[in-house]
């Protein structure tokens, strides 16, 4: 019995302790969630800025992905597959410093690829929606968010090239503010699960 009343003690000790990790861990979520908010709404606010910081970071790391290409294509010399890695590499290399040097022309080319893939990914899900319908009553639902989406590609189309200057830039503020809101949500009911259960 007294094994039993000294591993309920281990546990419940080890219980308290995690409980005051999460509560230290709730506090950095929290920040992180705040700081997210802040650099949506700084984004929101300065599409132009956040349509070019989104280019800028999309060209970096097509540079890094065509050196790690490059890389890896010496790693295959015996393979007979070298050249192929190598000009890959080369490839998401000279995009990436197409990129960083034209970064107006780079986002009119993101922009229509992005307008292009809503309206695809629209007409996808209004065709998925028609073919579910008879197995579910949520079909109208998906078919609702096909036709929005597209609807969205058809509007980012419509005002394309102006639309390439701040598109960007608004859905990289939209999501690093909902991105801070969901951490924020998170470190809040993590804090308040850690006082209830100390409680």
């Amino acid at each position: 019995m007294s094994d039993v009343k000294e591993n309920l003690e281990v546990l419940r000790e080890g219980a308290l302790k995690g409980l005051e990790t999460l509560r230290g861990a709730s506090g950095w979520v929290i920040g992180v969630g705040c700081a997210l908010i802040v650099l949506g709404v700084a984004a929101l606010f300065s599409l132009g800025v956040a349509t070019a910081a989104t280019v800028t970071l999309v060209g970096v790391a097509m540079l890094l992905a065509g050196v790690v290409e490059v890389v890896h294509g010496f790693r295959q010399r015996g393979t007979g597959r070298i050249a192929l890695w190598i000009l890959l590499g080369a490839l998401y290399i000279a995009c990436g410093v197409l990129v960083l040097r034209n970064p107006v022309l780079a986002a009119g080319v993101l922009t229509l690829m992005l307008g292009a893939a809503l309206i695809a990914s629209g007409v996808v899900r209004v065709g998925i929606a028609l073919q579910v319908r008879q197995v579910t009553k949520a079909w109208g639902w998906l078919a609702a968010s096909g036709v929005a989406t597209g609807v969205l590609g058809g509007i980012i189309l419509l005002r394309w090239p102006a639309s390439s200057h701040t598109t960007l830039g608004l859905l990289l503020g939209l999501d690093l503010l909902f991105a801070g809101l969901g951490w924020l949500l998170v470190g809040l009911a993590l804090r308040r699960l850690t006082a209830r259960v100390a409680h």
